[in-house]
This record gives C-alpha cells, structure tokens and sequence, in this order.
C-alpha cells in the first residue's frame, strides 16, 4: 500500500462554499473574509484576527506593525522553516537564534535571558515556534519578555488547536501568526495566514499594511507603504468550512499519535516526539521520531511505500544566506543534532488503522534487520 506522509482535506463542502463565494462574493475583502476573521479570533480566544496571504507575511507583518526595523534585534530559533527567520530579515532587523532543547525541539526558554543580557537594549522581540505542533513553554518567555520590556511573537504556523496550560496558543504573545498552507491541519485552498493579537493598534496597522497602506478613512489615502498582502475571499470561505472540523480532525491525530506511542516505544534507539500533559495539547501537525539511523531508516519505509519527511534537514543558521552572515556549524549543537536525526513519519486524519500498523510493523522490521 501507497501512504503519504501528509494529506490536506478537500470536500464537497469546501468544494460548494467556494463555488457560492465566487459567484455571489466579492473576490476580495468579501463577506467571508470578515466571517473567517470573526470565528477564527473567537476559536483561538482573542480580540482580533487578521487575514493575510501566507504566514511568512503574518510574521513579517506582525513585526513591522510593532515599529522593528533597522538595527534591532530579534530573538528565534535555528529549528523552524527559514520563513521564520526571513520575516526578520524583511524587516531589516537581525536574527539572533537561540538553541533548542531536545525534550521539546523549541527553544530552550533557559538560554534566552542571558542573550537579552548580552545585548543589552537592542532585543526588540522573541519569535519563539510551536515546532510540529507543540506548544513551546510560552509562560516562561512571557516572564522574561516582560521583564525586559521585549514583545512576544507566536509563530504558531504549525500550531493550530495546541492548546498550552488552559489556553490556545496564538493567543499569548502581542502577535501570533499562523499559517493555512496546505499541508498544515487546516488550509484555505492554497496560501494563506492569519495574524491573532488582543492590541486594538497592532490589529488596525496589520489591516492597513496588508493593503497597500490604506488608509481606514480614505481608500484613496496611504498613510504608509504597505504591501499587497490580502487573503482572497473564495480561500476565506473554504477556510471557514475547515475550521469547523479543525478540533476532530486533531483528535484523529491525537489517536494516531498515541498509538506510534504505544507501538514505537522502546524500539531500537528511536526517540519518540514530546509527551502531551494535562497542561500540553499538541495539534499533531507532524509525528517526528528521532535516530541516528535516519537516513537508512527513511530509505527503508520508502522502499516500502511509506512516504516520509525531514523538517528540516539544515537548521536555519546553516542555511547559504544565513552562512554568509557569519553562521557555521557547531553553533546550536543541538539544533544541528535535530538537523540529522529527525524523520516525519506519516500524520493526517484520513490514516486508517491499517496503514498505522503497516507503518508501526514496517519499522519494527527496519529495526530487527538492524544490527545495532
């Protein structure tokens, strides 16, 4: 059997909400664009939500709407999509990574503090990443953010329905951005984003920065240069259909994720992803187990047509752009650690029973033709 290592859901309701949208909705800034925005704030818990066209613009947008700019600095990880730390650079502030820990994969709260310190005043913002859909332990940066008077970025563009201590992710930090790319738990058709936050200004400055600037008053009137940024109705209105099923379709990858637990547990020197607590609730985005035997073991599940991923086989800082800037190897240790050993196995909701065991029992076999 042929399985994939991740499948975005399009069904006759999305298909038919589509078809309505484009015949009775403007194509941009529609009734559904509106709508989406409305649910989508009330699903995640806060004041505004705001529709952009990818998430890479949620995070870039979110810190041009907080005045970062020129000569200041913000702090992220090396273990995300380069997206991440491109949005800084947009912004014509400089990255600065911090490591990870290898318990969660996001970075280590413990080594933010003392790069603050380092830098004095010149830290404007952290970007720390709910990686594979887990939550990153969000209220310790909180804690040292507002001790220094830093702002706090989710990138929660894998994130959506994680759930951290009662509350959802995107809903923490001055900004949150979140991703509908189709590979994500739920997607608009295509590329899109979203911007989250409970701060009336940074809400209206996104609104205007992602249509040309435009003025609230005045649609002839720029009051700055903005972009062109807008999400398209018709992918709105498809978004809104997949909301609804956006929880059950995380429970079925919950389900999925406990039983690799179960099942993978113990097998050869695999490491499996971080646990969920009674205070962490991972979306599941992606299943990603850990082994020096990687690339062997990946080459294996594809010879038996299991479809696998690496996310990501170069950590940001190694990236050719990024070693130009005076990055090398050896420093985010861990980081480069995760770079070689993690492997996506396949996660979505429409995984049977069937093909989970045919996945659980392929790996077994990898393992006991292994000689460790």
């Amino acid at each position: 059997m042929k399985i994939s290592l991740m499948e975005p859901i399009l069904t006759e309701e999305m298909i038919n909400a589509a078809i309505n949208t484009l015949k009775n909705e403007f194509f941009l800034r529609g009734e559904s664009v509106i709508k989406f925005e409305k649910e989508f704030a009330d699903y995640i818990g806060v004041k505004y939500a705001i529709t952009v066209n990818s998430g890479t613009s949620a995070l870039h947008l979110s810190l041009l709407s907080l005045n970062i700019g020129n000569g200041d600095l913000v702090i992220t990880t090396p273990a995300t999509f380069i997206a991440t730390a491109n949005a800084i650079l947009y912004s014509r502030a400089t990255p600065v990574f911090v490591d990870i820990s290898l318990e969660t994969y996001t970075i280590d709260s413990n080594k933010i503090e003392e790069i603050v310190k380092k830098y004095k005043n010149k830290v404007k913002a952290v970007i720390p990443v709910h990686l594979y859909g887990y939550p990153c332990r969000i209220d310790e940066i909180l804690e040292i953010c507002e001790k220094y008077n830093i702002y706090v970025i989710e990138d929660a563009c894998q994130a959506h329905g994680a759930i951290y201590k009662g509350k959802k992710v995107g809903s923490f930090g001055d900004a949150a951005a979140f991703s509908f790319y189709p590979a994500k738990n739920m997607t608009v058709a295509g590329d899109g984003g979203m911007v989250t936050t409970n701060d009336d200004n940074i809400a209206e400055i996104i609104k205007q920065l992602r249509d040309v600037g435009r003025s609230k008053d005045n649609p002839y009137v720029h009051d700055f240069i903005g972009f062109t940024a807008r999400m398209n109705t018709v992918n709105a209105a498809v978004g809104r259909v997949q909301l609804k099923y956006l929880d059950e379709w995380n429970d079925k990858r919950r389900k999925i994720a406990e039983k690799y637990d179960k099942e993978l547990d113990g097998i050869g020197d695999l490491i499996l992803p971080p646990k969920e607590t009674h205070n962490i609730k991972s979306a599941w985005h992606l299943y990603v187990i850990q082994t020096k035997y990687r690339d062997e073991l990946k080459k294996f599940l594809e010879e038996h047509e299991i479809q696998c991923g690496i996310h990501y086989p170069l950590p940001v800082h190694l990236q050719p752009p990024y070693r130009k800037m005076g990055f090398k190897e050896g420093m985010f240790p861990n980081a480069e650690k995760w770079a070689r050993e993690v492997l996506s196995i396949p996660m979505h909701p429409k995984l049977t029973d069937e093909e989970v065991d045919y996945i659980i029992n392929t790996i077994e076999e990898f393992y006991k033709k292994k000689v460790i």
